[in-house]
């Protein structure tokens, strides 16, 4: 069961990234980032307040998000700097490169996360993933071959450090979200993290952007602003139900959702007309083959 959510989470993750791309094409990226934190709270907002007005009508449900005190809230704020560091970084890469370039290098994260569960809990990996792991890196690198065909040097473009930097705070945060689903509610958690960015988002777009927001790129509004939440919001909720059950496995998990990549990928080839698909087709089979992998070393 929580393997066939996490697949489901991950084909949400995909419309989220191309809806995201399709936000950010000439747009400034902290407002656009600021609406996605703002529409996503607004999601959980109601349940917040029922649960805690009228507890009765979602305390059989899995939207009942249950009171907490500071010693809980503290995690959880945690949580949203380390996600809301994730999304800047990752918004400005995905503003200044291919999808088809960005999709495979967050389809990495798997291998960051099972380093980071070998490192900090203790885990072993078998032979298969280390092969996936060694095939995960191997994509990586010919993927930037790929990129220099574009113009984009892996070493000296910032932007693909922009989003190298987001896969690692994605896979902090994955690790993180294994830690908090063994010790509290998934509601609790999905939404007031949600909250918190708002505020946290709102502190940036306060000083940072708005004092400068004329010499800037400038923001327009764009209906796809709303479906990256919708998305987002529906895929997390998805994700956090999956750890929440008994046996999940966050190495697994985390591999799974990185599947999203077909997704973007595929929206990336066929809407944006996006370059050199050839070559990427290659790195992106090996990037998929070392999830395999990976997924028949962590169910034996």
């Amino acid at each position: 069961m929580w393997l066939l959510l996490a697949f489901c989470s991950a084909a949400l993750l995909g419309f989220y990234d191309v809806f995201k791309k399709k936000s950010l094409a000439g747009n400034a990226v902290l407002p656009v980032l600021g609406l996605n934190t703002l529409f996503s709270s607004l999601i959980f907002l109601p349940f917040i307040l029922i649960s805690h007005f009228r507890p009765e009508w979602l305390q059989q449900t899995i939207f009942f998000v249950p009171d907490a005190g500071w010693e809980v809230h503290r995690y959880i704020l945690l949580k949203s700097v380390i996600v809301l560091s994730s999304w800047t970084f990752g918004y400005f890469g995905m503003k200044h490169l291919p999808l088809t370039i960005v999709g495979p290098i967050n389809a990495t994260r798997p291998v960051m996360t099972l380093v980071g569960a070998l490192l900090i809990f203790g885990e072993r990996l078998n032979l298969y993933q280390w092969i996936g792991v060694l095939l995960a890196i191997v994509s990586f690198f010919l993927l930037s071959r790929s990129g220099k065909k574009e113009g984009i040097d892996f070493q000296h473009n910032r932007w693909i450090w922009f989003v190298v930097l987001a896969a690692l705070l994605g896979a902090v945060s994955g690790l993180y979200d294994k830690y908090l689903m063994g010790r509290f509610d998934k509601m609790v958690v999905q939404s007031w993290y949600n909250v918190y960015q708002l505020f946290l988002m709102g502190s940036v777009l306060m000083f940072l952007w708005w004092p400068k927001r004329k010499t800037t790129t400038p923001f327009h509004w764009d209906w796809c602003i709303i479906l990256i939440s919708v998305f987002l919001s529906a895929a997390d909720f998805v994700y956090f139900y999956s750890l929440s059950l008994d046996g999940s496995m966050i190495s697994i998990v985390s591999m799974v959702r990185r599947s999203s990549v077909l997704v973007s990928f595929f929206f990336g080839a066929m809407i944006f007309h996006e370059k050199n698909l050839k070559s990427k087709v290659i790195d992106l089979l090996l990037v998929l083959l070392g999830m395999i992998f990976l997924y028949i070393g962590s169910t034996h």
